[in-house]
């Protein structure tokens, strides 16, 4: 078990969640506090014994409280090897006491980076330099000092004390330690990662060592199926409104598939103009559209696909009001997510009582949508390794797109082909989207042939392709896919280009009297 009893405790924290309480179960064991600042005026005010920092170093907090802890009287009272005869007789030479328990968490750099308004100056201001120090020099030497780096560890930490009278064992001392590197390392590497965007670090996208740190936001009941478990981590100071960021506002606990479901809605909802709606199922966009308000393009939306809507995740990129609740709640319709940037009172009202719906629907409100690409890397994991990419972006391509065939697009085709070649980026390769009247109206999604995408679409769209456009993801291979949109009656497509038979299909077009614009640019979603 290797016990080591807590003679002396050093607290000196940026979040004093809890703190007093921890504080006053050590003073009780008999555990002699050192303490910092304001932690100590905390601790003080409520009648404990507590010495000041300042009074163990022989030298006042100075430059503004950014130096207070490091000095060799309180490092070397935390590195020192308790077995080693020559360090214990250092410290008696130097007069140094013993620190066995070190209670420290970080300045807060995150929550500042994802403050809204905050200038470079306070940022820089929290970054924590005594802190880290302190941490990293418990952790080494955790065979012989406990660190405590978060409120959480607080009951745990108190309760094996009481347990064996002031002491804690290896195993506790080595993974507090363990989460204290990961700490300190998380920490390091958002300070990193801001410095690099402020140098135009964006320059050099792919580090020859690439360090990531995500901050784990809650468990979940389970992964992708019930056998498997879950967790959903988020980066450090995020201030984009996505899923992560995202208050919950009713409903039950998010599931794993619930979350990747919401982010794609959210990011093709994104793109949309607005008043705009879409509808995902299985990560794919079944529904999507645009309206003169948000409760038309629900409907516009909602009747895309109406079998597939049902039971899948709902994105607007406007304030849901009374007029959008009351349809998207009328008699067998239902979603099991709902994700916007507001909803007003009413609305709310009627999501959250309607039968059904309020015991099962999950309301999500991510506040003022931002546009553009969350970040500038995008990573994909594989067995041994990470695959890091650029993000795909919708550059100018809708504005440039070169018209390839005899006939140009009209204005209303135009419109619907912009529509549908957003949509198309954010359906599973091979993708063909059609739409009409600002709605979709069928999607083909994850086929291994575009042929074969092509047909779903088409059967998804019935008698509703006639008068339709299509998107294509990338390129086609072959014109049986022209010929067959011509057949189902549509009028005009919007592609990359790019393959060697680009001409067979700009011929097929003008055979069947199609316009055909290439944008120039892919945009694969495996």
């Amino acid at each position: 078990m290797s016990l080591r009893s807590i003679g002396r405790a050093l607290l000196s924290v940026s979040d004093k969640t809890g703190l007093l309480e921890f504080a006053q179960q050590l003073s009780r064991l008999g555990i002699a506090l050192i303490s910092t600042g304001g932690t100590r005026q905390l601790l003080a005010a409520a009648g404990l014994a507590v010495r000041d920092v300042s009074d163990v170093t022989g030298f006042a907090e100075m430059l503004d409280g950014r130096v207070k802890t490091l000095h060799p009287r309180i490092h070397g009272g935390i590195l020192a090897i308790r077995d080693r005869a020559d360090h214990q007789a250092t410290l008696r030479q130097h007069g140094i006491e013993p620190i066995d328990l070190v209670v420290c968490n970080l300045y807060p750099f995150q929550a500042t980076l994802a403050k809204p308004g905050s200038s470079h100056e306070e940022i820089i201001e929290t970054i924590d330099v005594g802190g880290p120090s302190l941490v990293r020099a418990a952790a080494k030497n955790y065979r012989d000092v406990a660190v405590v780096t978060a409120p959480h560890q607080y009951a745990a930490v108190a309760q094996e004390l009481e347990a064996h009278h002031g002491a804690l064992t290896l195993e506790t001392r080595q993974r507090l330690a363990a989460a204290a590197f990961a700490l300190t390392a998380a920490y390091d590497q958002a300070i990193a990662a801001y410095l690099a965007r402020r140098s135009g670090g964006a320059a050099e996208p792919f580090p020859d060592q690439l360090e990531l740190a995500f901050h784990k936001k809650q468990a979940l009941r389970y992964g992708e199926n019930p056998h498997q478990t879950a967790a959903f981590y988020v980066e450090p100071g995020l201030r984009r409104a996505c899923v992560a960021t995202a208050e919950v506002l009713h409903g039950k606990e998010l599931s794993f598939n619930n979350i990747l479901d919401l982010d794609s809605a959210l990011n093709l909802v994104r793109d949309l103009p607005a008043p705009a709606a879409v509808v995902v199922k299985h990560n794919n966009p079944c529904g999507a559209a645009v309206g003169t308000t948000l409760a038309a393009a629900f409907e516009r939306a909602y009747d895309g696909d109406p079998i597939s809507a049902f039971g899948g995740i709902l994105a607007f990129n406007g304030c849901v009001d009374e007029a959008t609740a009351v349809k998207l709640t009328e008699p067998n319709r239902f979603f099991e997510c709902l994700i916007a940037p507001d909803y007003s009172a009413r609305a709310l009202e009627i999501i959250t009582t309607r039968p059904t719906w309020k015991k099962s629907v999950r309301l999500l409100r991510t506040g003022a949508l931002d546009h553009g690409p969350a970040a500038a890397l995008d990573y994909r994991r594989v067995e041994g390794g990470l695959l890091v990419q650029t993000t795909d972006t919708l550059g100018d391509e809708l504005a440039q797109a070169t018209t390839v065939t005899r006939r140009a697009p009209t204005d209303a085709e135009r419109r619907d082909l912009a529509l549908a070649w957003i949509v198309a980026k954010h359906v599973k390769s091979n993708a063909i989207v059609l739409a009409k009247d600002g709605m979709v109206v069928g999607v083909g999604a994850g086929q291994m042939s575009r042929i074969d995408a092509t047909h779903l679409a088409a059967r998804k769209a019935g008698d509703r392709a006639a008068g339709s456009v299509l998107a294509s993801d990338a390129f086609f291979p072959f014109r049986d896919n022209v010929d067959l949109a011509a057949q189902c009656g549509v009028t005009a497509i919007i592609q990359p280009g790019g393959s060697v038979r680009d001409q067979e299909s700009i011929d097929a077009c003008n055979a069947s009297n199609l316009a055909m614009l290439f944008t120039g640019r892919r945009h694969f979603r495996h």
